[in-house]
C-alpha cells in the first residue's frame, strides 16, 4: 500500500470528526458550537477529497451527507446568531 498525500488529507478529515465527537461526549464541546459543525465539514470535505482519488461509493455518501448537515448547522448558527441581534 502506497501512503499519498491525499491519504494525509483524508486521515486528518477523520481525527477532526472523531476529535469532535469525542469532545462532545467529554462535553468540553456543544453540538450548537459554530466550531463543531465548521471542524466536522471540514473533516468530511477532508475525506471526500481522499475519495476523488481512491473513490468507495459508501464512504462517498456518507460523508457528502456528513458535510451536508455540517452545512445546515452552520447555516442555522448564523440565522440563529442573526435573529438574537435583531
Amino acid at each position: 500500500m502506497n501512503y499519498e498525500w491525499y491519504d494525509v488529507l483524508g486521515n486528518v478529515g477523520v481525527c477532526l470528526i472523531l476529535g469532535c465527537y469525542l469532545l462532545l461526549q467529554m462535553n468540553r464541546l456543544a453540538a450548537s458550537e459554530l466550531k463543531f459543525s465548521v471542524f466536522n465539514g471540514l473533516g468530511a470535505a477532508l475525506i471526500l477529497i481522499s475519495l476523488s482519488y481512491e473513490f468507495n461509493l459508501s464512504a462517498f455518501f456518507i460523508e457528502l451527507f456528513w458535510l451536508l448537515i455540517s452545512l445546515f448547522g452552520i447555516v442555522n448558527y448564523w440565522r440563529k446568531k442573526g435573529s438574537e441581534g435583531s
